[in-house]
This record gives structure tokens, sequence and C-alpha cells, in this order.
């Protein structure tokens, strides 16, 4: 990871799969994690309030660094209208995992960029998840195994949980925590330094 007088972008998140998406296309950044309230305001619609926590955390960091291109970002998880953040506890955890079980759910991701002058361009991307019945003894299994920790619905795509979902629909990154493809045409139509393939390497 390039330190900030040398990074293309400011990441302003602590999440590290949204840092390993970038980086693993070559995006030079560095992470700079936004301290922002991330509570749900009452009625507010998921895609709203994904829009709403990405601007802010990217703003947050913008305002320390006004001549820097600034990325937030911020993933929730909706299923018949309510909306799942990070669960606290193991209880908790296991609690949103069986409202998962055997139903589809939505994840929906935020992003905002904000570039020098505080200017920001902000989109949200939607993926469904459908999660097979998963029985409690697997359910208590996969909280033991803490993989939930700081996951929003209380679960990660990419590790074990893999193996209770049966279909993704639409963007898989998204459901990761990072809409890849859409984040990369941002960046590029903002003139950011993006992968070059056909040279065969990133700039």
């Amino acid at each position: 990871m390039a330190q900030i007088t040398e990074a293309a972008l400011l990441l302003a998140s602590a999440s590290p799969r949204r840092r390993e998406l970038l980086e693993r296309v070559g995006v030079r950044l560095a992470v700079v994690p936004a301290e922002t309230d991330e509570s749900v305001r009452a009625g507010e619609a998921a895609s709203a309030c994904a829009r709403r926590l990405a601007r802010a955390k990217a703003g947050a960091v913008a305002a320390a660094h006004p001549d820097r291109w600034v990325l937030g970002a911020d993933t929730v998880v909706e299923i018949d209208g309510v909306m799942l953040g990070k669960a606290e506890n193991g209880d908790e955890a296991a609690t949103m995992l069986r409202r998962l079980s055997g139903q589809t759910h939505r994840v929906i991701t935020g992003v905002a960029l904000v570039g020098p002058g505080g200017d920001a361009v902000m989109a949200h991307v939607l993926s469904e998840v459908d999660v097979r019945p998963v029985d409690a003894d697997e359910i208590a299994d996969y909280v033991a195994a803490g993989e939930w920790r700081g996951k929003a619905g209380a679960y990660a795509v990419q590790g074990m949980a893999a193996a209770m979902v049966s279909a993704v629909r639409g963007s898989i990154t998204n459901v990761i925590g990072l809409p890849l493809s859409e984040v990369i045409g941002i960046l590029r139509a903002a003139g950011m330094p993006v992968p070059n393939y056909r040279a065969g390497r990133p700039v």
C-alpha cells in the first residue's frame, strides 16, 4: 500500500476487503479511515442510507486532505425493508443469520468520490443474494468461527459463508463490499490512474 504522499487515491475506509479489491487491479491508494456516525435515520431507504454514509466518510477525509481524491463507501444489507448492520455480538449475529436463512436479501453499496475542490460523484449498486436454508448447528458453528465480526448482515460471502449462498444476482464484489467495476468506471471518468491491461500492468 502506498504512503499518503504517493497514493493516487485516499480510501476513507478501514475495510481490508475494499483495500484488497482496489489494490488487486493496481489502484495506488492509502487507507485513511473516517470517523463518522453510521446510524440509520428513521424512515431512510437502504440506498439513500448507503449513499449518505459513503458521502459522509469521503467528506470527512477530504476535509483534512482537500487537494486529494478520496473514495468513501458503505455497504448495507436489507431484507423485507429492514436494514441489517454489523452485529455487536454472537447472539445478534445468529439472529441475523436466522433471518437470512432460506431467503433472498439485497446488498447495497453506496460510493462517493470527492475530488480536489470538494466536488463529489455518488452512486450505489444493488445485488440480490439467495441464502439456502441453514440449520441451527451450522449457524452456531459459523458464529463460533467469528467470521461475522465487522460484516454487514453478519456474513462474508468471500469466506466460509460462501457455502451458505446459493446465488448472487449482480456484482459479487458489491456483496464483498465494493462494486469494483462501477468504481473503476467512476475513477476512470474522473481522470484518475486506473488499470491499463493493454500495457500488461496497472498504472
